[in-house]
């Protein structure tokens, strides 16, 4: 819709008024659709190809599949995978297919919102129609697409990252709100300051908008008839205005980080109390158990094993039975893993593990250890030397399985809980050279 035709429809939302018509009017995403870079091409050479925009609300994901539609004059259709289902994905297919039989008109493209919402066999639907290239399919999700799509889907589609928006693309849009929409070009708007409304909207162009039309809306003008819009004018709008848990802006990380935050720090209240405001405001539950998976590993690890046990089968038994009930063991899971022993040994050993191999990718493999199928590999001396360690006593050897480089270099270093005092002294026992009573 355009600026000018919204005049007519003032109670549409200002985000929907100034939605990018085109790619000159798109603001953003310059490493995608700026001269030379990939999206770009596909959309000048006319060339389509499935893929996934991967990125945080309110970047553009479903306006630049809209645009890209526009511009090759394909036809488009829209779903949400939170409101639709298999029957719905069908019917635009067989529409698709119905259609090529009778025109030599380029695929339509089918765009899937929150296509990580969608379960293996929604997702399984779209497969034969993908490859055949029946459909193009754009999906649109804020989650990572190597969790959330299956493996045949997702090797069938292109992922571009979309970014969060800079301060220079916000204030893009600020100007361009304000000297075009026909709404708010009626009204005498000074815009004074910008700091509030850039950090409240979070490189969310859609909260940003949203945000502004809400401080207009609600500003008394001043004895000039202006609408004076600064920083303390957005603070005290949006105290009286602000949701109380907002999926898609910044309030839903603010939370999830109190939440992850409780756990790490071993308070079951303030977990189950942050838990509780996510799923008051509508937070995917399996979103939540993937967390807890997360901390389990990271943040008690080796000081209690069970930990991720535990949230292994909570995540499986979300999945199982969804919501209301899977607030039972969700609750069940954060208070265990607040409650148990902290240990971060086994995030910090694989973090400095990788950090060794980005230094030197070519350390090579003594030969005693490596595999040796073939005479000619024994005779070059592969395996030669090798010690069988169940051979030994304690089925341990002084054999070095290092690589000559890495001799000597510990990268896991056990911490001070019960748990870790047993490995610790048994590491002890077999590497004095790595492990001493510190």
């Amino acid at each position: 819709m355009s600026p000018e035709d919204s005049a007519n429809f003032p109670n549409i939302p200002l985000p929907e008024r100034m939605r990018p018509r085109d790619l000159s009017e798109y603001v953003g995403q310059s490493h995608l659709v700026g001269p030379g870079c990939i999206l770009r091409k596909m959309i000048d050479s006319g060339s389509l190809s499935s893929f996934i925009l991967w990125g945080p609300p309110g970047v553009g994901k479903t306006t630049l599949a809209s645009i890209i539609a526009h511009t090759l004059d394909r036809e488009f259709y829209t779903i949400s995978a939170v409101s639709s289902g298999v029957k719905d994905v069908r019917d635009v297919i067989d529409k698709a297919k119905n259609k090529s039989l009778f025109s030599s008109a380029a695929a339509p493209i089918l765009f899937i919102d929150e296509i990580h919402r969608f379960n293996k066999a929604q997702q399984d639907a779209l497969l034969g129609a993908v490859e055949s290239g029946t459909i193009v399919l754009i999906g649109a999700t804020t989650e990572n697409p190597s969790f959330e799509v299956i493996t045949p889907l997702l090797s069938r589609c292109q992922v571009f990252v979309l970014k969060s928006l800079e301060a220079n693309d916000l204030k893009i849009l600020l100007d361009r709100a304000l000297a075009i929409d026909p709404v708010l070009k009626q009204k005498h708007i000074e815009l004074r300051e910008t700091e509030a409304l850039m950090r409240q909207s979070g490189g969310d162009a859609r909260k940003l908008l949203n945000i502004l039309e809400i401080v207009v809306d609600s500003t008394v003008p001043d004895s000039y008839g202006a609408i004076v819009i600064d920083n303390a004018a957005v603070t005290s709008c949006l105290s009286e205005n602000m949701a109380i848990y907002d999926k898609g802006g910044e309030m839903h990380y603010d939370i999830i980080s109190a939440f992850i935050k409780s756990v790490r720090g071993s308070d079951p209240n303030a977990a189950v109390y942050w838990m509780a405001r996510m799923l008051a405001g509508g937070e995917d539950p399996l979103f939540i158990a993937r967390r807890l998976c997360i901390l389990a590993a990271e943040d008690i690890g080796l000081a209690n094993p069970n930990a991720l046990l535990m949230a292994d089968a909570t995540f499986r038994i979300v999945h199982s039975i969804g919501m209301p009930e899977a607030r039972i063991p969700l609750s069940e899971c954060a208070v265990y893993l607040a409650s148990s022993p902290k240990s971060n040994s086994a995030y910090l050993a694989i973090d400095s593990a990788m950090a060794a191999v980005n230094e030197d990718k070519t350390a090579p493999v003594p030969l005693y250890l490596r595999n040796a199928p073939t005479s000619l590999m024994k005779d070059l001396g592969y395996h030669d030397g090798y010690k069988y360690a169940h051979d030994f006593p304690g089925h341990f050897t002084d054999l070095e399985f290092m690589p000559d480089t890495y001799k000597g270099r510990t990268f896991y270093e056990p911490q001070p809980n019960a748990q870790e005092d047993k490995l610790k002294a048994y590491l002890l026992s077999c590497w004095p050279k790595y492990y001493t009573k510190k």
